[in-house]
C-alpha cells in the first residue's frame, strides 16, 4: 500500500496543531466538570462550545455535513456519534463525549467516557468502570506504542492485544481512528485491532487520532433513526477514549491532553516532549 507524502506534516504545521489540540481538551476538561446525574447532554454541549470558543477556537464538528452540535454524546448502549438533547443523564449511566475544535484551520479531536455514581446499583457501575478503563488504558497502551513504533499498524495490534488479555469485550471494527490535520478526518487509518498491512512508517510529522472503542457485548452495532447515533445491537454499554497525537523529531506530543499525555504514558516509561 502507498501513503502519499501529505499525511507528514513540516514542523511548522505541527506546531500550529497544537492550539486546536488545547481548545479540544479544555472543552473535555470543563464537560468532565459539569458531568452529573440531572443534567442534559445539550447543556454539555453549550458548556463545551463555551469552553472552545474561550480558547480562541470553534467547533469542527459543526462543520460535518448535517451535524449541529460541538460534541457527541452518547449514552450507555450508544457508542459514537449521539446527537446532544434533552436526555437527562441519570446515575449509574456510562457517557462518552467526543469533541472537536478548529482553530487556524487546523484540527483536535478527542474524547472521554464517564461513569455517573450510583449508590443504589455498585455492580453496574463497577462492570462499566471498568469497561472504561479497560478502554482508556488500551488508548494510552497505542499511544505508547506509536512512540517507538516502526509501523502505523503496530498501534493496533498492542490494543487489541490489552483489550483481549482483560477478558470477554468486544472492539469495534467499523469504526477507526484516522488521520487528523487541515481535516478533521484524514488519511491514513488507524485500525484499534491486528491487520495484515503494516500501515505508513511513523516518522516525523504523522499526526493521527486513536481512539479505541470497547463494548461488553457484541460488537455489532447499527445507526439509529436520527441518521447519526451508532448503538449496540443486543444493548450492551460502550465506552470510547480517543486523543490527536503528534509525532515530531524529539518525540510524541499528545495534542489533546492538557499536560501533553505525560500522566497517561508515564507507566510505559514513555515522556512526551513538546513540539518545537
Amino acid at each position: 500500500m502507498v501513503f502519499k507524502r501529505s499525511i507528514y506534516k513540516t514542523p511548522a504545521q505541527l506546531r500550529d496543531m497544537v492550539a486546536p489540540g488545547r481548545a479540544t481538551a479544555a472543552s473535555l476538561e470543563a464537560v468532565a466538570a459539569a458531568v452529573a446525574p440531572g443534567v442534559s447532554t445539550l447543556e454539555l454541549d453549550v458548556i463545551a462550545e463555551r469552553a472552545i470558543v474561550d480558547a480562541g477556537g470553534a467547533s469542527n464538528f459543526q462543520l460535518e455535513p448535517g451535524y449541529h452540535h460541538t460534541i457527541c454524546a452518547s449514552v450507555n448502549d450508544e457508542v459514537v456519534h449521539g446527537i446532544p438533547g434533552q436526555r437527562i443523564l441519570e446515575p449509574g449511566d456510562i457517557l462518552s463525549v467526543d469533541s472537536g475544535a478548529i482553530l487556524g484551520g487546523w484540527n483536535g479531536d478527542a474524547a472521554r467516557t464517564f461513569v455517573l455514581p450510583d449508590p443504589a446499583h455498585p455492580e453496574l457501575v463497577a462492570e462499566r468502570t471498568r469497561l472504561s478503563e479497560v478502554t482508556e488504558q488500551s488508548l494510552w497502551r497505542g499511544i505508547a506504542t506509536l512512540a517507538s513504533a516502526r509501523y502505523l499498524n503496530d498501534v493496533g495490534e498492542a490494543i487489541e492485544d490489552y483489550i483481549s488479555a482483560q477478558g470477554d469485550y468486544g472492539i469495534l471494527t467499523d469504526y477507526i481512528g484516522h488521520g487528523i490535520g487541515r481535516r478533521m478526518h484524514e488519511e491514513p487509518p488507524v485500525f484499534n485491532y491486528r491487520v495484515r498491512a503494516k500501515g505508513p512508517e511513523v516518522r516525523p510529522g504523522l499526526v493521527v487520532a486513536i481512539e479505541p472503542m470497547v463494548v461488553l457485548g457484541s460488537q455489532e452495532t447499527y445507526v439509529k433513526d436520527d441518521g447519526w447515533t451508532v448503538a449496540t445491537e443486543d444493548g450492551s454499554a460502550a465506552a470510547h477514549w480517543e486523543h490527536s497525537v503528534a509525532v515530531h523529531a524529539d518525540g510524541i506530543w499528545v495534542l489533546t491532553a492538557s499536560d501533553g499525555g505525560a500522566a497517561g504514558l508515564a507507566p510505559f516509561g514513555v515522556t512526551p516532549v513538546p513540539i518545537a
